[in-house]
């Protein structure tokens, strides 16, 4: 009876739990569908229009880069357009969509060769999903892992594999990995180059199959004149190069895309931010789920612009090619030479040559900008501004400057002595210019012991010079441009190298004071003989004289800039100290003197200014000379400078660097400017020079 009743207990509970379960499920159903109908009617628009949601952005496509030219007009560096193979990748394009296309395109389309890694070759594998479904089931746990922690467990099998792929696989994979390194919205080239007309006509046939993928243009650096040039105006990355690594996320963060075009040296560097130009502007508008609904030309892009620079690409190739044969000939231990011509009143380059050679081998390579990078021991051509120092410190005066040229004879040395008087037999007074015109060690040295406030007599040792000595000349040297930046406007250049000073070295000041201690370049050389010439401005040396946008049809357009004439500084000279320095290196030309170093030049028409330089050198463990060459012409109204070194030659040398100088005068007049436009040109007097620059 008990057990009975206990039973239908049981009987009576099991309905009445049924019925809650499904009183309580109702309740949860009318709340839900209550929620449904609260954000249906108060937030339905309000979802719809999320869905219906679109998006504007812009896409950027590449325009073609300025060119440069020479001073003529004539093209030095242009552009050459090819037919291209463009991806853009979509918003919201997953790998597996760009290996579809890849393996597509890879049908019409034969990828530059370029060598993938491994890691390239497995994410390329990995795009195909079945295949990520393979290995990620191979990998231990996986469930257990995230998505990203699955994918290098997967690709890292892929690579352990090793798996080989065929031919047609290794060039869809290269497709590819250009495509995967492409940012979204970004149009990167496929192929920028070398796309055959057959392939063209079947990539256009089947556009519709490859999402992204469209035909364009590229454009690559051309060189009308010689791929020579490159040397001096640098050189420009390429879509395969891409961005320079070390410069990678400051390019990036400029608006560059990772296979843009960009200056890597030189002009084409400097100048980058010119020549690059204005991207393209085409706006997107994308609908919720990422489809691109409309596209609209908002900006056609603007090339770049344009550097017109104040070489003569004429004259130029005439220099650089005096300056080879002069290496070639040189022989011995030559290491090359350098030249610049440039106007020295306004600071304009006619001309950037130079060459290196190896002793070794003999081969020459070509290198102007040695002219701004290579700093050389120049020798005695330093010796103006060795001069104007001393006038400019009061140790000689315009009236009072004559000493005797004498071998040097100092406690514990040997003799220092001039070329021309080394035992003292030649011992004879000269006075500030013919100091000049016979290139008297002995002079510039009694100067240096003069400013260090020494007073000379055989056989007495310097330990009472003022080390300063050494401040106060490289000073007076630095305001004409030697041991110091000339402010040219191209990277890289070279101060030079300056040599250990203070009382240790105190000898040293002595071989500072004639040129064979400290380096200097070529650039710096041609600067201080044109501050000289001008009537002591130090201008800086320009190679860009202008910047030119283009026309509709690409010919030069209107001016954007100009350069102006750039003064580093004004050396404070009287008159009569200018004009007794250039009586001096007009005497070195054309003086009565016998020991005078510049008779050679003396034919040269117009008629010049000069100061020869010769420097006692070791290169490879030889004894060798550098002959170099500072000049100005005409002598009555300077219109050109040219300055050269020769360094590394024979013991024997004597002349190569005068030879040089007579061609480049001759090319210049011949080639650059003729002599018709001189006022007075045989009229050759530094008195007269003096008097017409001072005048402005």
């Amino acid at each position: 009876m008990k057990n009975s009743n206990n039973n239908f207990k049981r009987k009576k509970e099991l309905p009445f739990r049924l019925n809650l379960i499904f009183f309580t499920v109702f309740a949860l159903l009318l709340l839900l569908v209550g929620q449904l109908g609260y954000l249906q009617i108060l937030y339905g628009s309000k979802f719809q229009a999320e869905v219906d949601r679109t998006d504007n952005t812009v896409e950027t496509d590449n325009v073609q880069r300025g060119m440069i030219y020479d001073s003529t007009g004539k093209v030095l560096v242009g552009n050459e357009a090819h037919q291209a193979v463009l991806y853009t990748k979509n918003v919201g394009t997953m790998p597996a969509d760009m290996y579809r296309t890849a393996n597509n395109l890879g049908k019409y389309l034969k990828a530059d060769d370029m060598e993938l890694s491994k890691q390239n070759i497995a994410t390329y594998l990995l795009a195909d999903t079945d295949t990520l479904e393979k290995y990620e089931n191979r990998v231990k746990d996986h469930n257990e892992l995230s998505s990203k922690a699955l994918l290098n467990a997967a690709t890292d099998l892929v690579i352990k594999d090793d798996s080989k792929i065929s031919n047609a696989q290794m060039n869809s994979a290269r497709i590819f990995t250009i495509m995967n390194g492409a940012y979204q919205l970004s149009t990167t080239y496929i192929k920028d180059d070398g796309v055959t007309s057959t392939e063209l006509s079947q990539i256009g046939e089947h556009l519709s199959d490859l999402p992204g993928v469209k035909i364009g243009t590229s454009w690559s650096r051309s060189y009308p004149a010689g791929d020579g040039v490159k040397a001096l105006t640098g050189t420009v990355s390429n879509s395969k190069s891409g961005l320079p690594s070390d410069q990678l996320n400051t390019l990036l963060a400029e608006g560059y895309a990772r296979n843009d075009s960009v200056g890597q040296s030189y002009l084409e560097q400097q100048y980058e931010p010119v020549l690059r130009g204005s991207k393209s502007q085409t706006a997107l508008e994308l609908s919720g789920s990422g489809k691109i609904i409309k596209r609209v030309k908002q900006y056609a892009g603007k090339k770049g612009d344009n550097l017109i620079l104040t070489i003569n690409e004429k004259f130029q190739s005439k220099v650089q090619q005096i300056m080879h044969d002069a290496s070639q000939s040189a022989g011995g231990e030559s290491t090359g030479g350098y030249a610049v011509v440039m106007n020295p009143n306004t600071g304009k380059i006619i001309a950037l040559a130079g060459v290196n050679r190896n002793p070794s081998t003999g081969k020459i390579t070509t290198n102007p900008l040695g002219t701004i990078n290579e700093p050389i021991v120049m020798g005695s051509v330093i010796k103006g501004a060795m001069v104007s120092g001393a006038l400019m410190d009061g140790v000689i005066t315009p009236q009072n400057n004559t000493l005797t040229d004498e071998p040097i004879r100092l406690a514990g040395t040997g003799a220092k002595s001039s070329w021309f008087n080394p035992t003292g037999s030649a011992d004879m007074s000269v006075n500030a210019a013919s100091a000049l015109q016979v290139s008297s060690n002995s002079y510039m040295m009694q100067l240096a012991m003069k400013e260090g406030g020494f007073t000379y007599a055989p056989g007495k040792g310097l330990a009472s010079m003022n080390p300063d000595v050494f401040n106060k000349m490289r000073g007076y040297f630095q305001q004409f441009g030697l041991g110091t930046d000339t402010g040219v406007d191209i990277p890289g250049e070279s101060s030079g190298l300056i040599g250990p000073s203070g009382m240790a070295n105190i000898g040293k000041a002595l071989d500072l004071s004639f040129g064979n201690y400290d380096a200097y370049t070529t650039i710096q050389i041609a600067q201080y003989m044109s501050t000289i010439a001008n009537g002591g401005y130090r201008i800086a040396p320009r190679i860009v004289s202008q910047i030119r946008s283009s026309d509709k049809d690409g010919k030069l357009g209107p001016v954007q800039s100009s350069t102006s004439p750039q003064i580093m500084n004004y050396v404070k000279e009287t008159d009569a100290q200018r004009a007794l320095v250039k009586q001096g290196l007009y005497d070195v030309v054309h003086g009565n003197n016998q020991y005078k170093t510049g008779g050679p030049l003396a034919g040269i028409s117009p008629g010049i200014s000069a100061k020869t330089g010769t420097a006692q050198t070791v290169t490879n463990g030889h004894q060798t000379v550098t002959l170099s060459l500072a000049s100005f012409a005409p002598s009555n109204d300077p219109q050109v400078v040219v300055a050269l070194a020769l360094p590394g030659l024979g013991l024997d040398a004597e002349s190569n660097n005068m030879d040089a100088a007579k061609e480049i005068y001759k090319a210049y007049w011949d080639t650059v400017q003729s002599k018709s436009t001189l006022v007075n040109p045989t009229k050759s007097t530094s008195t007269s020079a003096a008097q017409n620059l001072n005048s402005r």
